[in-house]
């Protein structure tokens, strides 16, 4: 579905972003990952890619900060002649009540979750826009569209990621760009472990389809927004979280 296209994920190495990677690249495209450390887990991940038979690059980029932003869009461009998708993945949650929340757990997580999909998205626009094709993919939550208690801050940030989506894709659909937000319901990463197995039992019971999501659950739909089947599709927000929002 996606043979001899580059992709580029942030968060690429772990969870949500690790399965799409994986869909990426078992279906014939060039993966460019960014993560915040380079680990001995992450090299081991991206040459169980490259055993895949397409090529797997790893950066070491904290999206929150410009100045490495640029330079990881000046390094993927410099290793790969073109990018044709775009997936922001890279998140993070400092969860509270309102009034427990420090300036640092506001500013942290909307520096990473919607300032860094900001930075990672216009760093790449433009050689997006000169080829008149891409496809962005920015990675939401169910919780930015419904909120949810103790996640202010988070709820916020992706509510946001929401809005960008929507107005990159009026900007640039002219120049044959798709944007398109997925949001995420309960996945069963690291993230989501911090809640416990008992929590974790405890909403997958209220949810209709009475279990959390996997991260192929997110990946298999990220893989059809980046495919040419989804080529009339832009502007939309996505959600895959079990029936959680209805």
């Amino acid at each position: 579905m996606l043979q001899g296209k580059t992709a580029v994920i942030t968060g690429g190495t772990r969870g949500i972003g690790r399965a799409i990677a994986k869909a990426y690249a078992g279906n014939g495209a060039n993966v460019a990952l960014a993560a915040t450390r380079r680990t001995p887990e992450a090299e081991e991940f991206v040459r169980e890619l490259r055993d895949r038979g397409v090529r797997a690059e790893l950066y070491v980029c904290n999206v929150s900060d410009q100045e490495q932003v640029t330079g990881l869009a000046e390094a993927v461009l410099q290793d790969f002649p073109r990018v044709d998708i775009l997936v922001n993945n890279a998140g993070i949650t400092r969860d509270n009540l309102l009034p427990g929340l420090s300036a640092a757990d506001i500013d942290d997580v909307i520096n990473v979750n919607l300032k860094g999909t900001i930075w990672v998205t216009r760093a790449f626009i433009r050689s997006m826009a000169k080829q008149r094709s891409g496809v962005i993919l920015n990675v939401s939550s169910v919780v930015g569209l419904m909120g949810n208690s103790g996640q202010c801050n988070y709820a916020a940030s992706k509510a946001g990621v929401v809005g960008f989506t929507k107005s990159v894709a009026k900007e640039y659909g002219r120049r044959n760009i798709r944007c398109n937000a997925i949001a995420p319901g309960y996945i069963a990463t690291d993230m989501t472990a911090a809640l416990g197995a008992d929590k974790s039992e405890e909403i997958a019971k209220a949810l209709p389809l009475g279990r959390l999501g996997q991260p192929e659950d997110v990946a298999d739909l990220a893989l059809f927004l980046a495919s040419d089947m989804a080529g009339y599709i832009t502007g939309e927000v996505i959600a895959v979280d079990g029936g959680m929002y209805i």
